[in-house]
């Protein structure tokens, strides 16, 4: 198991443990984190266990979350927090570079069609 610390820049994130739960896989990524450190509205300490994709889908089958599917819902709360009061330059920046985000993803997908090779092990 290996702690990560990247997200510890507030006291709400410094109470934070944001740890990986397995081995890197065939590509070198972990597949399995977990988040703890925190109470759910019964004021019980919980955790959050979130697990990618191990595995080409074309062999393994959707087996886990995406970087995209993250992405997708950070994107969704800043555009919320945006919309609403707490609009802010920093917001704004910070949905722009996860749009960019998307966008390199989905271009290494559709290259990856075009090649023949996605949802395989193959380049």
């Amino acid at each position: 198991m290996r702690e990560i610390d990247d997200h510890k820049v507030n006291p709400a994130n410094d109470l934070l443990v944001l740890e990986v739960l397995d081995e890197p896989g065939a590509g070198g990524a972990n597949h399995v984190y977990q988040v703890r450190g925190y109470h759910d509205r019964e004021n019980d300490e919980t955790a959050t266990v979130i697990r990618f994709q191990n595995g080409p889908i074309a062999e393994a089958g959707v087996n886990g979350l995406t970087q995209e599917v993250l992405l997708s819902i950070v994107a969704d709360r800043l555009r919320s927090f945006q919309a609403g009061p707490f609009a802010c330059r920093e917001n704004a920046l910070a949905l722009t570079k996860i749009e960019e985000a998307q966008h390199w993803l989905q271009q290494r997908t559709l290259a990856r069609m075009r090649r023949g090779v996605e949802g395989t092990h193959q380049k």
